[in-house]
């Protein structure tokens, strides 16, 4: 945003600290007006014909803007995307452990991508994997669910669970 001398255009539609406007003027005029106020002069809509100015405090102006960027980046959450590796041959107490801990992910609001790889011979069992996988979806069907149903890419079977909205 331009302000005061590094304003480069002729001729200026002006609008005053309230709000009113003061019509069109050279930007010297302008600038001595501002000046005169003790105030800036900001350029507001450069692309407008004539571009349109303002006189206004611009370090309370950044102030305003800064505080309201803050307050909305308060406001929003960041999403992670967790990952957790299974193995078409888990362990009933593995299989369990990994659940607790992607229900853990789950409910602090991150998404949790499931990740089988096929080593060796796996690969021509890719229905155990799936069945694995479809199982681990259903175990914590009550607090996240995904969209769309395990996908292989490659030697990777994988699948995105998403927390449930309340």
């Amino acid at each position: 945003m331009l302000i005061n001398e590094d304003i480069r255009v002729n001729e200026l539609r002006v609008t005053g600290a309230t709000g009113e406007t003061l019509g069109i003027m050279s930007t010297k005029a302008a600038l001595r007006m501002a000046d005169d106020a003790g105030l800036d002069l900001v350029l507001i809509a450069p692309q407008a014909t004539p571009p349109v100015a303002r006189i206004m405090d611009y370090g309370k102006y950044r102030f305003e803007c800064e505080k309201r960027e803050k307050e909305a980046k308060k406001k929003q959450q960041v999403v992670e995307l967790k990952e957790i590796q299974l193995s078409c041959r888990i362990d009933t107490h593995d299989f369990e452990t990994k659940a607790r801990q992607a229900r853990k992910f789950l409910e602090s609001g991150n998404k949790v991508r499931v990740v089988m790889k096929f080593k060796g011979r796996e690969m021509s069992h890719q229905s155990i994997g799936r069945e694995v996988m479809t199982r681990f979806s259903d175990a914590l069907s009550d607090i996240g669910g995904s969209d769309k149903p395990p996908v292989l890419d490659g030697r990777f079977m994988s699948i995105v669970l998403a927390p449930l909205k309340k």
